[in-house]
């Protein structure tokens, strides 16, 4: 297939926040699916904290080969297909790269579900692999309980904003960290979580004891690093530490998590990633689409347009205080509702 394909190139591993330095806009062949393969056209691109690590070392998956495509999840428009299960034209979401064209593995893709009606992003913003993974760490990690007092670090990200939304609609009480006031706005009066901690500006540990005398039940972690532990000292007795995130860990050599509290408290801590767990996406969207019907969940995308401004967007997810809340998004095609 013949045509201009253009993708954001990894020449070095990042040290410390030179995104500029280490990805480079290239002119890139057009892939050529193989069996059970599907080429797509690229709609959206999903910036997420994740894609650092994937920079930086091998994780839970390889780490990205230098001078190759950036990977990242896209949400994108079939073009061609060798799986039967994906035709032209079909919309799919799943792990791809950051290129105006890519391939994705069939068994990693995802058709969309219905939107009823809700703009293409939701597929990102409140469903998909935010949703699905903010569902599964309340439900199914945390098994937050009616009365529990929650806490989610990173609470105005894409994962953390439906965290709170989630365990609110189990009855928790619910506390999110975030690095602004506006943020801070944002998730006590505009998606209802009972309070908000500025940790660029206020003692997250004095405030936390001030709001949680009895200590925290439920630690859904995004970020790591110092902030992470001072929040797990003030874990409950027999409290849980939900490990989705470690974005401290990345950004700088930080300190690792302190054992003390968890060993004192008798806590416990469980790491989880979501593509262990997609089975669990279809219930996933189904309630979420329920709830945000019902008006008890709202969600937010932040989206940049141009794949020009991809690397200047991924660094709103690591600078305190950027204007970003929820999910951030590289729309592609500039005719994507």
């Amino acid at each position: 297939m013949g045509g201009e394909n253009r993708g954001w190139v990894l020449v070095a591993r990042p040290t410390g926040d030179n995104f500029d330095e280490v990805l480079k806009l290239r002119d890139l062949p057009m892939p050529e699916p193989g069996p059970g393969q599907i080429l797509v056209r690229s709609l959206y691109l999903s910036l997420d904290p994740a894609n650092r690590g994937w920079m930086m070392m091998p994780t839970y998956i390889p780490a990205v080969p230098l001078d190759g495509p950036m990977w990242g999840f896209v949400l994108g428009r079939v073009e061609r297909s060798n799986d039967p299960a994906y035709g032209p034209g079909d919309l799919v979401s799943g792990f791809g790269s950051w290129s105006e064209y890519c391939v994705l593995n069939s068994d990693m893709t995802n058709k969309l579900p219905d939107l009823g009606g809700l703009p293409l992003h939701a597929a990102q913003s409140l469903f998909g692999l935010s949703g699905g993974t903010a569902y599964v760490g309340v439900l199914d990690i945390a098994k937050a309980k009616a009365g529990e007092t929650l806490v989610v670090s990173g609470a105005a990200g894409s994962v953390g904003s439906l965290v709170g939304q989630i365990a609110k609609i189990q009855g928790c009480r619910v506390i999110g960290i975030a690095g602004s006031p506006e943020k801070c706005a944002w998730l006590t009066d505009e998606l209802g979580f009972d309070h908000a901690i500025d940790y660029q500006r206020e003692d997250v540990g004095q405030r936390l004891t001030e709001l949680c005398p009895n200590g925290i039940d439920i630690y859904f972690e995004n970020v790591g690093g110092s902030l992470g532990n001072t929040i797990i000292s003030h874990i409950a007795l027999r409290g849980r530490v939900v490990l989705c995130g470690f974005m401290a860990k990345f950004k700088a050599q930080g300190p690792d998590v302190d054992l003390g509290p968890v060993l004192l408290n008798r806590a416990t801590i469980q790491g989880f990633i979501m593509v262990d767990h997609l089975h669990r996406l279809p219930e996933a969207n189904a309630d979420l689409a329920r709830w945000f019907a019902e008006g008890r969940i709202k969600h937010h995308a932040d989206i940049v347009d141009g794949i020009e401004n991809t690397v200047a967007a991924f660094h709103k997810l690591f600078t305190p205080g950027a204007p970003h809340m929820g999910k951030l998004l590289v729309r592609m095609d500039p005719s994507a509702n």
